[in-house]
């Protein structure tokens, strides 16, 4: 929106052609979904506890977390309303790689908003069911992978890249892109929400992942540096930098409440759509396979969980204390503080992997 008026008013003052940078939309986004979280988050934290839109807590989990009961969720919305707005201010709204970005995240965004009002307003403890849940869920990663399909208009856009390997690209085809971009989506929205179990856990991952696939996003849309780095070039990616800069405003902003301990939780309204915004970017930047790699704390939750329930429905017998992973670091002894600031480290440890994959090739 303000790009709009920056290029008109460019007419007359050429000054507002800085404006056309990437990379100083990308910080002004930052700052104004960190701005508007600062200013809206303890209003909108007094209105949750006033309406007692409190976190239900398991009775068979970890014991220290029965102090929890009662504190305010749904706090995503904050994360979602400053994205929206920082996005919408400082991104070309003519990108459609933008609009794919958004619809799926704010879409996601409403599924994980009807399972916490079910949750904690309605006091239905099982909150939306998972088969409609997981429909819902089908629905917006199925459309946005037919679109991103059928909208491609060069191989590399639906190519499979392989880390570390220069040449390495495999053709997926329409369906095997599809499939991909399906599971993906889908995918890594459910790891987020897996993983969203303790103060600060699922965030600041979150916001690490995030901000290195806009470093990717921003390279794939420079022809220059993508040629030079042996990358795909995605025609209109690099505008992805500006929604991946508000969504590490945003979340940075959000970690400020949520931080040990939490005034507020993220619930599934911002869980769900965080996770969807990761597929979709990845999935557009070609880089599914780093995600997996810098995502790995959320990778791991996620198998803790399936093969939890896999072994105790064939055995009986459970491989861990508790799932998702990080209850089983709890139940072993560990502060919760001291889960998740590791977790933190082997998040950025990955990161780090994830984005040497830029040179190392």
């Amino acid at each position: 929106m303000l790009l709009l008026l920056a290029n008109w008013l460019a007419q007359d003052v050429r000054a507002f052609n800085v404006f056309n940078y990437i990379t100083l939309r990308a910080v002004l986004a930052t700052l104004t979904a960190l701005l508007i979280s600062f200013v809206v988050g303890p209003a909108m934290i007094r209105r949750l506890t006033a309406y007692k839109i409190g976190q239900a807590v398991r009775d068979d989990g970890p014991q220290t977390h029965l102090v929890k009961a009662g504190t305010p969720t749904m706090g995503g919305a904050l994360i979602l309303v400053a994205m929206a707005v920082a996005i919408l201010l400082w991104a070309d709204l003519s990108n459609r790689l933008v609009w794919v970005v958004l619809i799926v995240t704010f879409g996601h965004g409403v599924i994980g908003w009807v399972d916490d009002y079910r949750k904690v307003v309605d006091r239905n403890p099982k909150g939306l069911p998972g088969r409609w849940k997981y429909f819902w869920q089908s629905v917006i990663g199925l459309s946005a992978a037919l679109y991103l399909a059928f909208s491609a208009t060069l191989p590399s856009e639906t190519q499979l890249i392989v880390p570390f390997f220069k040449f390495v690209n495999y053709p997926l085809g329409v369906f095997g892109f599809i499939g991909l971009t399906y599971f993906v989506i889908v995918g890594t929205s459910n790891a987020v929400n897996l993983t969203d179990g303790l103060d600060g856990l699922a965030i600041m991952p979150t916001v690490m992942v995030g901000s290195a696939l806009g470093i990717f996003a921003y390279v794939a849309g420079n022809a220059v540096f993508a040629r030079y780095l042996a990358f795909p070039h995605i025609p209109g990616a690099g505008e992805l930098t500006v929604v991946c800069a508000a969504m590490a405003g945003a979340g940075l902003a959000f970690l400020w409440f949520n931080a040990y301990p939490a005034e507020v939780f993220m619930g599934d309204v911002g869980a769900l759509a965080l996770g969807a915004a990761l597929g979709t970017i990845a999935v557009i930047v070609r880089q599914e396979i780093v995600l997996f790699i810098m995502g790995g704390v959320f990778v791991m939750e996620t198998l803790s969980v399936m093969l939890q329930v896999a072994s105790f429905k064939l055995t009986g017998r459970r491989i861990f204390r508790m799932a998702p992973l990080h209850h089983h670091y709890e139940l072993k002894g560990w502060k919760e503080t001291q889960v998740v600031v590791r977790f933190w480290i082997i998040t950025m440890m990955l990161v780090l992997v994830g984005l040497s994959t830029l040179k190392l090739r």
